[in-house]
Parts: structure tokens; sequence; C-alpha cells
């Protein structure tokens, strides 16, 4: 074997660079409220192996840093470049400070300064507050009314040039700001969805270039949204409120040192605008004829106008918004129009996707176009609503106005699509003049995957898109007929999530939902925000809570705690996790866990959720036949993962408790449940892979099991049949107990249902179900674009690509590509928090080139024929033969 080491570049002494510094893994966060924020930073330079030994942090506030620092750290003695916690005296509200960062690398010579960084705090009490929740004028919303957008508005005059200018706000209902004329930031659906009894999340906006000396025009137009809109499963309205109000300040300091604040009061007028209603699901309307030109600038004639009212809300629950926001993340180009078979009117994008379209159009006044958003179409090709429930249109209305040209684009909602059937539009349709804007949290991308197989490479795109599309605010399930927080989802996906995006301060945000909506006796609804509508649509027969989906308060925060390395997420939720043991117990005496109400089980098994038809047999069937083993072997699972927490965090009572309750569920569900020949008395794929994932069969019959799960697939075809909880261990179970060439062979088969079926099949995006196109080419009425199934992306990255961990966070990095798994090459990064992690091999018979890259301040394994290597940081390379 010949190991080629070559540097990464410079003289082998050259200086460690200090870069990419974050705040809560944040770059330059605005209006946070966290008291003791943590840093972190990346190390650079042209040489191997680079350590820290020792780091210094010195902030200081705005303006007289670095003269007059508010906290040094002094040199510590630690190799933590990540998470680092503030010990500086209290952060004040509004405060902007500034941070840098040297360190001293592993020979002990100090770096130089990092560049500056900052971040800046919102405001961290109620007391800060001073203005008043105010309410427009409105028609109450209702199930039978929709409700136009209130547009409301206040002049002030500013007398001396502006320093800084900033704008706390948020709203019941969705809300925009414009700033003498002017869109205020580029946040999409602000104040976002969130446990709105218990959390109500604020935006900070700097606005002090929109501000000018002398008159000025504040406004701000609300919809509906998550608050008064129809949302859910069951498209039920008014889930918090049948009326939408605004909070609202807007603080400026000008260069002369005087403070002046505009705030949401009665001072405010409303009335209404273009926008007729919009909805979430039913879609927006709007009759540009009704526009009210300049209504957000100064001079504006406001006279008929009404007074808004003030309401007293209160600030209680009011906390600033902590990962990123919703943005339009890109716009696609449509694909092609056409007419079809029908002699509709269609545009395809090409791309099924979570958005909304934007358009040009010119015609006589009262035109009236119609945009109707669906994601397949027909086997003749025509357009195709797949959408069920009620409420749920996804149609958007523009009356045009009679100017020479004309631009909409909806405000207060988005859709999932791939398709637009558009009817009424004046003359011929340009595909210059149209575009699909995608929307979604601006999550940064993190990981890439590719491998010698085009079909793979394009499962791996539609993983990425259906992610992209369920994550609007909270980890939804699909973004076109529930926009809805299922847990037993994002549980299953979380892995493959991690490595495509950076989902910390995402998914530990969101968690704080979770603990909100945790009931009283520990149950963790399986959905969250948990809705009124969800809440009737659980009770009976499920009972609010599953196996599965609840124990993604335990899941979840593990995951996060193993791709980043921080503990505090397992702090933060860990009382929560002990409620939800507890509930458990108290359901299971015995240690055998018999659910009182029924729970979802391994949802959708193929072979038992669907038939030939369109319609599902029973979607239920699943969790009926597995509910009662699915729910053991979580309660197991989910007591062995919470020893392990409570031993990192100190708690050796907790752990040594937890230890002993999962090995006696383990002897439980071994006698209740497996016969000596090692059948399990539910006889379901998925159902052997969660027995063995989760170390649930005594050794002896470990291998039994395993011929019969191989058995399985056999008799199926080569087939998976495994449903939402299983899957995501399926392929592993297989390496693991030595059957790679079932894994492979199941990664690669294209017949119903497979991964490959649904790409031969023309997806964009992950399926609900594995036959939602079914083999003859009928459509059924499932999602298009649900990423639960796509969980095989994170075996993508750690079997085929080879990059694993052995350590929270990837201090410790495993390189172990699977070269002899019939691909000719496979190349996989990731962005770590310490930096780029990269594996890429090709194989020319039986040569294989490795090529390494691991960031600095971390070593990893590499994983050879002959034994394993041991590589500190920087580019190692490798050739071998199998």
């Amino acid at each position: 074997m010949d190991d080629h080491l070559p540097a990464a570049g410079g003289p082998d002494d050259g200086r460690t660079a200090v870069a990419d510094l974050r705040l809560e893994n944040r770059v330059n966060p605005l209006g946070i409220d966290r008291l003791r924020p943590r840093f972190s930073w990346k190390l650079h330079a042209d040489r191997r192996n680079i350590r820290q030994s020792a780091y210094r942090i010195v902030v200081g506030i705005e303006g007289l840093f670095p003269e007059t620092a508010v906290w040094d750290s002094g040199k510590i003695e630690s190799d933590q470049s990540v998470f680092v916690p503030y010990e500086g005296p209290p952060l004040q509200s509004r405060v902007r400070y500034c941070w840098r960062v040297k360190v001293w690398d592993e020979r002990g010579i100090e770096s130089l300064w990092s560049e500056y960084a900052w971040w800046e705090m919102g405001l961290l009490s109620p007391a800060d507050w001073t203005a008043q929740w105010i309410e427009p004028e409105q028609v109450n919303a209702s199930e039978e009314q929709l409700q136009p957008a209130p547009l409301l508005r206040r002049e002030f005059t500013v007398r001396e040039s502006v320093k800084k200018a900033r704008i706390y706000a948020t709203a019941r209902g969705l809300y925009q700001l414009e700033l003498n004329g002017s869109k205020v930031g580029d946040q999409e659906l602000a104040p976002e969805f969130s446990s709105y009894e218990n959390c109500l999340q604020y935006q900070t906006y700097d606005v002090t270039k929109l501000v000018r000396v002398g008159a000025n025009a504040l406004g701000a137009m609300l919809g509906d949204g998550w608050h008064a809109g129809r949302i859910g499963l069951t498209g039920d309205c008014c889930s918090y409120g049948d009326r939408l109000s605004l909070l609202l300040q807007l603080e400026i300091e000008t260069v002369g040192g005087s403070v002046m604040t505009i705030r949401s009061d009665e001072q405010f007028r409303c009335s209404f605008g273009e926008i007729v209603y919009s909805d979430l699901f039913i879609g927006e309307m709007t009759d540009a004829r009704l526009r009210q030109d300049g209504w957000s600038e100064p001079g504006f004639d406001d006279s008929n106008w009404a007074q808004a009212a003030p309401v007293p809300f209160g600030y209680d629950h009011l906390t600033a918004q902590y990962a990123e926001p919703v943005r339009a993340v890109a716009a696609i180009r449509p694909l092609q129009i056409f007419e079809s078979p029908k002699g509709e009117t269609i545009i395809d994008l090409g791309q099924n996707i979570a958005g909304r379209m934007r358009f040009r159009a010119s015609g006589p006044a009262g035109t009236r176009i119609v945009l109707e958003h669906g994601e397949i179409l027909d086997e003749q090709g025509n357009f195709r609503n797949n959408i069920i429930g009620n409420n749920k249109d996804q149609k958007d209305i523009f009356i045009l106005r009679g100017d020479a040209s004309e631009e909409f684009e909806p405000r207060f909602t988005y859709h999932g699509f791939r398709y637009v059937k558009i009817t009424g539009y004046p003359g011929v349709l340009d595909p210059n003049d149209f575009a699909g804007i995608v929307i979604g949290s601006d999550l940064r991308p993190s990981g890439s995957f590719e491998c010698s197989d085009s079909r793979i490479n394009r499962l791996q795109a539609n993983i990425v898109w259906s992610q992209r599309s369920n994550m609007v605010s909270i980890p939804t399930d699909c973004p076109q007929r529930e926009k809805a927080g299922w847990l037993g989802d994002i549980q299953a996906f979380a892995p493959t999530s991690c490595f495509n995006m950076e989902m910390y301060a995402f998914l530990s945000g969101w968690l704080r939902n979770v603990r909100f909506e945790q009931l009283e006796d520990g149950r963790i609804p399986s959905v969250v925000p948990f809705t009124e509508g969800f809440k009737r649509f659980l009770k009976q027969p499920y009972g609010y809570s599953s196996a599965g989906w609840g124990d993604a308060i335990v899941i979840l925060p593990w995951v996060l705690y193993q791709q980043y390395g921080d503990l505090q997420v397992l702090r933060d939720n860990y009382e929560a996790m002990k409620k939800w043991l507890e509930f458990i117990r108290s359901e299971a005496p015995e240690e055998v866990w018999e659910p009182a109400g029924l729970h979802f089980g391994d949802w959708l098994i193929p072979s038992l959720s669907m038939g030939d038809g369109e319609k599902a047999i029973d979607m239920r069937k699943s969790a009926y036949l597995t509910a009662e083993l699915v729910s053991t072997c979580f309660y197991a699972h989910s007591a062995r993962l919470l020893a392990d927490i409570a031993e990192l965090l100190g708690k050796a009572d907790d752990a040594l408790h937890y230890r002993r309750l999962n090995r006696r569920i383990r002897q439980a569900f071994a006698k209740r449940y497996v016969r000596e020949d090692g059948l399990l008395t539910a006889h379901f794929q998925g159902i052997y892979v969660l027995a063995l994932h989760m170390d649930m069969l005594p050794d002896r019959l470990r291998d039994k099991a395993v011929d019969h799960l191989v058995a399985l697939i056999r008799d199926n075809g080569w087939k998976l049949d495994t449903g939402f909880v299983s899957v995501p261990y399926l392929l592993d179970v297989l390496c693991d107990n030595d059957r790679h060439p079932v894994a492979y062979r199941l990664l690669l088969q294209t017949e119903c249902p497979s991964w490959l079926y649904a790409v031969e099949k023309g997806a964009t995006t992950i399926w609900e179900a594995w036959q939602a196109i079914l083999p003859d080419g009928r459509a059924t009425n499932v999602s298009y674009n649900h990423y639960a199934l796509g969980c095989v992306g994170d075996w993508l990255y750690r079997r085929l690509g080879g990059i694993d961990k052995l350590e929270p966070g990837y201090r410790h990095i495993l390189i172990d590509p699977d070269t002899k798994s019939g691909f000719s090459f496979a190349k996989a990064s990731y962005e770590s928090v310490y930096g780029t992690i990269r594996s890429a091999w090709e194989r020319n018979g039986d040569m294989v080139r490795l090529s390494v890259e691991i960031p600095a301040n971390t070593r990893a394994t590499v994983v050879l024929p002959d034994g394993q290597r041991i590589v500190g940081s920087g580019r190692h390379e490798f050739h071998y033969n199998l």
C-alpha cells in the first residue's frame, strides 16, 4: 500500500488563523435573548496536525471595542473551540457586542486575533416593551368567513441624522412591515409558527438606512397565518384566535444622542388594501384595483382610515427568534408551459417545491387570473389536485388593475407544487414572466454526496429538496396538505437532515415547543405545535401520543448532541425525557408497553397500507398489527439513550436506574414476543429491524432473527417492506450483520417499493408512501413531498461516502467508505462545527485511491485493508489494493 501524505500547502511552521466565528452556531445574530451565549470558531493553517492548546476571547461594546472590554477570558488552557460559554457581566438589552478570539496551537505558538464578529441583544425583559398590542378594524375569522388583510400605518418626524434604528415586532397572525415605501427585512411568514400560548417569537430589524431626516411613515400588513387561518390535517381555522393584532416598537438613536420611540398604540390608523383574503391552505386573493398606493409613505391621506384599538395581551410569552428565519431562498424558471389533453394551460417548474409563483401580466382592469397548484399530473397528463381534507385549494387569484405591467406574488401563503394550472391569463404566456419562489427557513447547506450511479445522485437531490420544502419555521411533514410538525417524521429523518443542512439552532429551538406542549402526565403529543384540530383528531383512537413519535423528545436531542457535540441540548430536554419515560412506565407496569390507545406502530408498511387502487386499503392496518412490539422496542431504546444521557450529565443514579430498566424491558420483550426459533410474533421486516437495532433479542437468537429478516426480503422479491420508524435502521442492520449484498440490493432495487422506484417514476422529492404512483402509472392521494423515507441519506453519507463520528461533534472522525460496494466512486463532504470533512474514493479494478480532508483541532481514524491509520488535520491520500 502506498500512503501519500502531501502537506496542505505552505511552510510547516505556518501560523494558525482563526475564522468562521459563530455565536450559538449563527453568524452575527441580531436580536437574541440568550443570557449566556456560546462562542465557536474554526482554525486554519497551511500545514498539518493543527491542534488548539489555549484560547482567549475578548468581548466589548460596539464603538468602545477593543479599547474597552466587557469581558476578557484571559488565556484559557483548553482545546475547546465550540460552544464556549460567555462568562462576563450580565448582557444588556439592545446592546451590540463585538468579539474576537485568538488561539495557541499545539506548539504553543500564538495566532493573530481573528476578525471581529458581533451579536446584538434583543429586549430581555417585559419592562423593555413600552408598545401596546393593537388590533385594526377587521372581520373576525371563522370557518365560513375569509377576511381581508388589514393595513396599519403611522407617520412620524425625525429631526436629525440617525445613528441607529431598530424595530422589534411580532403579531398574532402574520405580518410584513414597510418603512417609507420599502419592505423591512427579507423575512417571510413572520413571526412564524410556535406554541403560541407559551412562546411567541418577536423579530429584530436593523432599519437604520430606511429612516430619514424629516417625515417618515411606518406601515404593517397582517395575514391570518397559523394564528387564525386554516391549518393542520383537519383544516380548522382560528386555532389560536379569530382576530389579528400587532406589537411593534421602533427605537431611533440620533447622532446627537437623543432617542425616540415609535410604539404601536392608538395613534396607528387602519384600513384594508388589495389582499381580499390570505390563507396558508386556501391561498391568497389579490385585487390590484383595491391597492392604496403610497400607504406606507409619508404624506398619504389616511383621513378616512379608522383608529387602531389597544388590547391588553402583555409580553410574558415573548421570546426572541432563535433560528434562521424563513426567507425566499431560490427562484426557479419554468421548465415548460404546455397544454394538457383536457386543454388546460399548465406551467411545469420541473421541480416539486414549497413556495409560490411570481409573475408579470398586463391586461384590462378586472381580468381575473387563477393559479392552482399541484404536485403531479394524472396518468393522462392532466392537472391533478392531490390535496385531501377541507379548505385546501392551494389556489391564488389575482385581479388586474389595468396597468401596463403588473407583478404578482402572494405575501401570506405558500404551497407545495411542481405544476400550476393557470386560467384567465391575458395574452401569450412567456416563461420569462414566471418564476417559482422557493420558501423555507434559510438553513445553510452543510453536506454533499455524489457517487457513480446517477440514480442515487437524483435520490440525494430529492432528499435535499424535500428537506428544503419541509423546514418552514418548524419541521413539517409536507408543504401542501398539513404543514404540521409530526414528531415521527423528524425523529426518523434527523440524522440525514443534519448532514444536509445546519440544523442545530432550528431543531433545538423547535424542541422548546415540544417541551411546552408536553402534557402533565408526561405524554408528548404526536404533533407539535399541538393545535385544537389535532387534539380532536388524535384523541380517538390514538390518545394524543405514540411510541416512535413521542420518543423524539429523547432521540432528537441525542442526535443533535452526537452531530454537534453540545451537551446543552441534553440538559435543556432532560426533565422532559424523564417525564416521558415515567408516562410509559405508568402504561407498562410489567415492562411491556401495551398502549391504552392505538399507536402508529411501523406506520405505512407497504404490504399493509396500500392496495392496487387509488385509495389506501387501511392506513391504520400497520398500526393494529405492529403497535405493541414497536412500542416496547422504543421504550427500551429511549431508556438506554436516557441512561447514556444521564451519565454524560453526571447523574449516576439516574444512569443506573435507566440501564436496569432497559434490561428488564428487553427481557420482558424476549419472553413475550420472541420464539425459540428467533421468530417474532409480528412477522414483519420492520419489527426484526427494530428488534435487532435496539438489541431486543437474546444473543443466541440474533443470527436466527437476521435470517428471518433476509428471508422476508427475499420472499418479497428482494424488496423492502418497512414502515416509517423501522426504515431508518434497515440498511445498517443488514450491514452490521454481514449482509452487505442484501443492503445494496435493496438500495439499487427499482421495483416498487424501493427508493429508486420513485426516481425512475420521475420523482423530484421524496414521497410519503412507496407506492404513491402505482406501477401502472396511476397516481394516489398521498403527499409527494414527505422527507421521512429519505432517511437513507444518512446511510449514504456514512457507509458509501465513509464519513462517520467516533466522538460527538466529529472531534474524532471515522473514515470508512465501503469501496467494495460495486460503485466506481463516491465522495462526501460535511461542514462540521470544526470545519470541512471530505472523503472521496475511486476504484479502478482492485486499485482504490482514497482522498481525505480533516479539519483542524480534530483527528480521524482511517480504515484501510491492512488496518487503521490515525491521522491529524489536513489533506491525506491513500492508494491500496482491495
